[in-house]
This record gives C-alpha cells, sequence and structure tokens, in this order.
C-alpha cells in the first residue's frame, strides 16, 4: 500500500487483537471458542459507577470537558495517591486521557525525539514498542527471564543505558507476565537512575490492584528521581471498565502541560460520561476491587496447578496481572498431521484451530520462546480450557 504512510505501514498490528478477531470469527462459526487472550476483567462494571454514570446523563454532563479532565476527577486522582501511596502531586500534574494506552502514547510523543534512545525490558506489553516507533525512537530492549520472575537488575540497565537515552518504560504488575517489583528492586533501579538526570521513567501502574503481594511500591516513591517519574494508571482493570476509556498520567508539571497541549490537538477530553463513573470509583473506597482481585487470586492457584501438569512447558507463579506467561519451546518443531509448530505464533493458532482455546504469542510482547494466557474467565472455563490445550499438546511430536 505504498499511498498509505511510511508512519502506518511500518506499524505491526496488535497480537492481542488480533487473535481476539480469530477467536471471534471461529465462535461466529459456531464453535465453542474458550478465549484466554482478552487483556481486560471479566466483571461487569460495578453498580454504583454504573449509577454514578446515569445520574450524569439525568444531571446533563453532555457538554465538552477540560482537555485533562474534570478539575474533581483530577482532585480525586491526587488523593487516591497520596492515600494509597503516599505520593504528593496537585491537580494540575494530572492528566486524564482515553484510557491509559492513550496516557503512554501521548508521553512517549511528548518526550521522545527522532534517533533518542527507550529502555523496555521484556516481556513488554505490546504497544511500547509501536508507540516508540511512531515517536521515531529507537527501543533498546533489555531480555529478562522466567528463572528471574521476568524482572530485571539494576546492572542490567545500567549496562543497557547509552548517552542517547532518554527514557525507560515498564509496568508493574506487569503484563504480560504478572510479575511484581518489590521495593528493594526499585530501590536499586532507582540507585542507577539518580546517575543519570536526563533519563525520564514511564511507570505503568495500570494493574496495581491486582496484587497478591504486599502493598503496591511505585518507582515513583524515591523523591531522587520522582519529578521524572511519570505514572500511568486508569480504571480500567481494578474497576471493570475497560469499554468506559478513562485511563490518566501524574508527572511534574512541564510534561502534564505538554501532555494537555497534544491531547487537545488529538481527542480533547476524555468522555464526560465516564468521567463521572470515574470520580465515583475513587469516591466509594476499594470494596468491589478486593473482591475481584480475590477472586483472581483464586484463579490464579486454580491455573497455576493444573499448567505445572502439562508437560513440555515451564511456568512461574505471577505475583499480579492476571496472566501467566509460560515457556513452550519444547514444542518447537513437533507437529501432527503435517502441521508443523515453527514458533510461538504457529503455537497459538494450532491452539486455537485445534482446542478452540485463543492465547497470545510471546513475540508480540518481545519473547518468542513463550505465550500469554489470560486467566480472565469463569473457573470452570480455566478448567476446562487447559484440559484442551493439554490435550492438543499431547498431539504433537
Amino acid at each position: 500500500m505504498t499511498f498509505l504512510s511510511k508512519r502506518i505501514n511500518n506499524l505491526s498490528e496488535s497480537q492481542t487483537i488480533k487473535m481476539a478477531k480469530l477467536g471471534r470469527e471461529l465462535t461466529a462459526k459456531g464453535i465453542d471458542v474458550i478465549n484466554l487472550s482478552f487483556g481486560e476483567p471479566d466483571f461487569f462494571t460495578p453498580e454504583h459507577l454504573k449509577e454514578a454514570a446515569k445520574k450524569a446523563v439525568d444531571e446533563n454532563y453532555s457538554y465538552y470537558t477540560p482537555v485533562s479532565g474534570y478539575p474533581e476527577l483530577r482532585k480525586a486522582i491526587v488523593e487516591k495517591l497520596k492515600n494509597e501511596n503516599d505520593l504528593t502531586y496537585t491537580f494540575d500534574q494530572i492528566v486524564v486521557s482515553t484510557g491509559a494506552k492513550q496516557s503512554l502514547a501521548n508521553v512517549v510523543l511528548c518526550l521522545v525525539n527522532p534517533g533518542e534512545e527507550v529502555i523496555v525490558p521484556t516481556p513488554y506489553w505490546v504497544s511500547y514498542s509501536e508507540m516508540i516507533k511512531l515517536a521515531e525512537g529507537e527501543t533498546v530492549f533489555i531480555n529478562a527471564t522466567v528463572e528471574h520472575d521476568f524482572k530485571i537488575t539494576a546492572a542490567q540497565l545500567e549496562a543497557a543505558i547509552t548517552p542517547k537515552t532518554k527514557l525507560f518504560m515498564f509496568s508493574s504488575p506487569c503484563n504480560p507476565t504478572g510479575s511484581v517489583y518489590s521495593h528493594e528492586e526499585l530501590a536499586s533501579l532507582a540507585a542507577v537512575f539518580e546517575k543519570y538526570p536526563n533519563i525520564y521513567i514511564i511507570s505503568d501502574e495500570i494493574y496495581e490492584h491486582i496484587n497478591f503481594v504486599d502493598k503496591h511500591a511505585s518507582i515513583a516513591a524515591f523523591d531522587a528521581i520522582k519529578d521524572r517519574v511519570i505514572i500511568i494508571n486508569g480504571f480500567s482493570k481494578a474497576y471493570a471498565m475497560t469499554g468506559w476509556r478513562v485511563g490518566y498520567m501524574a508527572s511534574n508539571k512541564e510534561i502534564a502541560n505538554a501532555c494537555d497541549k497534544l491531547q487537545g490537538q488529538i481527542t480533547s477530553g476524555t468522555s464526560s460520561i465516564s468521567q463521572r463513573a470515574a470520580l465515583a470509583a475513587y469516591q466509594n473506597g476499594l470494596e468491589t476491587v478486593t473482591a475481584m482481585k480475590d477472586e483472581f487470586k483464586k484463579r490464579r492457584d486454580i491455573v497455576y496447578a493444573l499448567l505445572k501438569e502439562v508437560p513440555g512447558i515451564q511456568v512461574n507463579l505471577p505475583y499480579g496481572a492476571f496472566y501467566f506467561f509460560p515457556t513452550v519451546k519444547d514444542y518447537f518443531g513437533k507437529s501432527v498431521n503435517g502441521n508443523v509448530i515453527s514458533n510461538a505464533e504457529d503455537l497459538c493458532l494450532y491452539l486455537l484451530n485445534e482446542a478452540h482455546v485463543s492465547t497470545v504469542t510471546g513475540g508480540a510482547f518481545g519473547n518468542e520462546e513463550c505465550i500469554r494466557i489470560s486467566y480472565a474467565a469463569a473457573e470452570d472455563q480455566l478448567i476446562e480450557a487447559v484440559s484442551r490445550i493439554k490435550e492438543a499438546l499431547s498431539k504433537l511430536s
């Protein structure tokens, strides 16, 4: 398609969206597909948030909103960061966007110049590298392995830094691995960043409340680098509000103003109704959040026990989010009925067509030896899905 821009032709299709699409196509043919490729809670939005949205409609919240979001929502975010994370911000350091994805894109486009380097630990969320590509930056990957729970060390970080390094971006809890950095691990990374005052840090904390260990730790807690940290968060995961599209960032005022400027030329303010529901989320405690987290932990334990029984895969225990990221390389080169599994993408397509279970290739997240399995599904579906996967894999030789 030579008439299209190089920008769009160079952009990769989202593999998570691709697999979900293929799964829907089989479902439309009447095939019972269990979709474990989705990165969203399978819970409904809590009733009190839906009621807040209905009330907003009745009260005529139907006009354009401020680009950075309603002041009352931004102030509620400030209170949340103070009360839950012990982090101090002012409301003019908060920019509300149409989902955390837009918040991420805003920051990357506002910070990265062509040719500047962005360090990204792998595995990473699929869109990081594509956002960097859009900004014409250069992605520098640091490989984190399953043996270290897919977390990098301070030594690896320092080795990746060059005079061209502008930005570091990561998530904790992590999509796709479920890995969670502890306060001590973040402290070791922060000590490295202290030496390099021109490097900024994007801390993607969208899975903050789906955390099965200690209290959530943020790299913004370290005063020496806080002014260079941009926190990304939102309501999609913790409050089952994926379709409402509300995310936000917290940063120094200069970066916040830049993101407001950029967003003002692209989408302007986030949906008024969604913002009112988000405000209610931060005004009414964590009861529904905790209940959902407890259910995810129960599912995690069930799926972990089942996956450990599947021959030929290596899986670690994730401490957050709702994903497993098993290593499946032992099946590469195997085949059935002439169908050869050359890589993780082949294996995902095989599992979709043979087991009717939708997963995502690890290549989409920077690791060609793994696949991502979401356990954001009902227990009976998860048990059936792993059973199907185990049976389908047993046919390969």
